[in-house]
């Protein structure tokens, strides 16, 4: 499991909405922003897909998933190469390599340590990820979690914590694991003025890359602990 961390919670709240919302929907309840290096393993060049998938797993513990509806440990990226070797999905040689994981790997790992089944959205290259608002939409109204995103000519994955709706067209809440020094690090207020947590528009998305969305069927109440937007 991994060890004591001084890791901040939702690092979007506070964060504003990109103009004037015509609609809007964001995660319910808290998790962990996992990011590069953040347990002292230098993992900046392959570990993106963990980090992302350790938040995922933050707001799973949180909310008592697992099996007997006990809170499960966030993995270690070690304990997560090793489950999927174990599963069958990777070789021997895949635990402790710099090899990366995309959603698929994230959906067996989250089914493996939790209980909890996922959903994979595929977005096909050239259509970005227009089609899938209402997705995103019917999944973080009805109190789901934070999503993994991933792609192929985009291979960077991220995390997605809301989406919203502006005259302009669609926003979503991007959290970014590809930021690099001590757990805390700048504080919420300053990840957010970096853009580590950041409103991205979908047409600033590659339009060459194909983009799969990783759901995990887990709901909590959602008006519980709905923190993001403008204070």
């Amino acid at each position: 499991v991994t060890p004591a961390l001084s890791l901040l919670p939702d690092v979007h709240q506070g964060l504003p909405f990109p103009g004037s919302p015509t609609r809007a929907a964001l995660v319910s309840g808290s998790y962990l922003y996992y990011h590069y290096g953040c347990d002292g393993v230098d993992d900046r060049g392959w570990g993106c897909g963990y980090r992302t998938l350790q938040t995922l797993c933050s707001w799973l513990t949180g909310a008592g998933a697992g099996p007997g509806g006990c809170p499960q440990p966030v993995p270690t990226l070690l304990a997560i190469q090793q489950a999927l070797v174990e599963m069958g999905d990777k070789p021997p040689a895949f635990a402790g390599s710099r090899d990366w994981i995309g959603t698929v790997e994230a959906g067996l790992c989250l089914d493996h340590f939790f209980g909890v089944p996922c959903k994979i959205v595929h977005s096909p290259r050239g259509r970005g990820l227009e089609e899938q608002v209402g997705a995103l939409y019917a999944h973080f109204q009805e109190g789901g979690g934070p999503v993994m995103l991933g792609g192929d000519a985009d291979s960077s994955s991220k995390g997605l914590l809301g989406v919203c709706s502006v005259p302009t067209g669609h926003h979503i809440l991007v959290l970014d694991p590809h930021y690099y020094r001590g757990a805390g690090g700048l504080g919420r207020e300053g990840m957010q003025a970096a853009g580590w947590v950041r409103w991205q528009g979908l047409a600033s998305f590659d339009p060459a890359s194909f983009y799969n969305l990783c759901l995990p069927q887990f709901r909590r109440d959602a008006g519980e602990g709905d923190g993001a937007g403008e204070n």
